[in-house]
């Protein structure tokens, strides 16, 4: 997963700005900007490392003919547009990030600026692309569809608890995303005869 990631993440690269050999012959080492949503004690470093291996395997290796910018936003959403607008004056060739919300915030920033998201439910509803067939713009990545997975993840509750007949949901009202999975499950749950308490916080 990881290294399909990386592989797309580069292929943009090579794409919009040059090849690692003519950036070193021009004096330019590729900048990626990494925008997380977590803080750098709580990331997992077993990813950023797979992420790192992922790079060493294409042949790019940190601080030699490619530079990664770690940016992150502790858990905290108000700090994305200050981030991104950081990025953007480093001139970074791309923005990466694993947030929803950040890559919004980014695309609403930049319009040239290649964004590329590992992961997000439906990033057609929520703006980010046009369509998954031709996501246009700046931006790029992968969706799980997640949105569509929470009806039948209501109905096989109700299967192996038929007589759930109420129920609450914490969610996350600032994520786009998790805003389409509740929307999906409370719509789902009536049908079934279950109450569903919205508790988005």
């Amino acid at each position: 997963m990881i290294r399909r990631i990386v592989v797309s993440l580069l292929i943009i690269l090579f794409l919009t700005t040059v090849s690692v050999a003519d950036a070193q012959q021009r004096g330019k080492i590729p900048h990626i900007g990494i925008l997380s949503p977590s803080a750098p004690d709580r990331a997992p470093p077993e990813n950023l490392e797979a992420f790192r291996q992922g790079l060493r395997d294409l042949g790019y290796v940190e601080g030699r003919n490619i530079i990664l910018e770690y940016r992150w936003a502790e858990n905290r959403e108000d700090q994305y547009p200050a981030l991104v607008a950081e990025l953007i004056r480093l001139k970074v060739d791309m923005i990466y990030t694993s947030s929803t919300p950040a890559a919004l915030v980014a695309k609403q920033a930049t319009k040239t600026i290649p964004i590329v998201f590992p992961v997000s439910s439906d990033p057609v509803s929520v703006g980010i692309v046009d369509s998954l067939a031709r996501p246009g713009g700046n931006a790029t990545g992968l969706s799980t569809m997640a949105s569509d997975l929470w009806p039948k993840r209501m109905e096989l509750l109700k299967e192996a608890f038929p007589k759930v007949s109420r129920l609450a949901m914490i969610w996350n009202s600032g994520n786009p995303g998790m805003k389409l999975r509740a929307r999906e499950t409370l719509a789902s749950a009536a049908p079934l005869g279950v109450t569903v308490q919205d508790r988005g916080v």
